[in-house]
């Protein structure tokens, strides 16, 4: 199993970033993903999830209306669109593959997003 990251960087207060999550190594389509994002000092939380198909979603509340998570099962990948970012959302952010029945967690490598002027 393995989860790449690309997207993030550096952005200013007011705009967007798209992070994107390539899976290999299991069937995509049979997994809700999700994605986490963790803050200096902080502890890791849950920032948007995807059901298998798409045909659910849900968000922290903090994101809700600004963050937009979706999948392409065609290509393998999972993706989180981010605006009106602003210096809270600045975090080293996840992607998870949602497990099943006893089995483990599988991470991206996180990518970091920095909102500043």
């Amino acid at each position: 199993v393995q989860l790449v990251q690309s997207g993030g960087g550096l952005v200013q207060p007011g705009g967007s970033l798209r992070l994107s999550c390539a899976a290999s190594g299991f069937t995509f389509s049979r997994y809700g993903m999700s994605w986490y994002r963790q803050a200096p000092g902080k502890e890791r939380e849950l920032v948007a999830y995807i059901s298998t198909f798409g045909g659910a979603t849900d968000y922290a509340d903090s994101v809700k209306g600004r963050f937009t998570i979706s999948r392409d099962n065609a290509k393998n990948t999972v993706y989180l669109q981010m605006n009106s970012l602003n210096a809270d959302d600045t975090a080293v952010y996840y992607c998870k593959r949602v497990p099943g029945r006893r089995e483990a967690d599988y991470w991206g490598q996180g990518t970091q997003v920095t909102v500043s002027s």
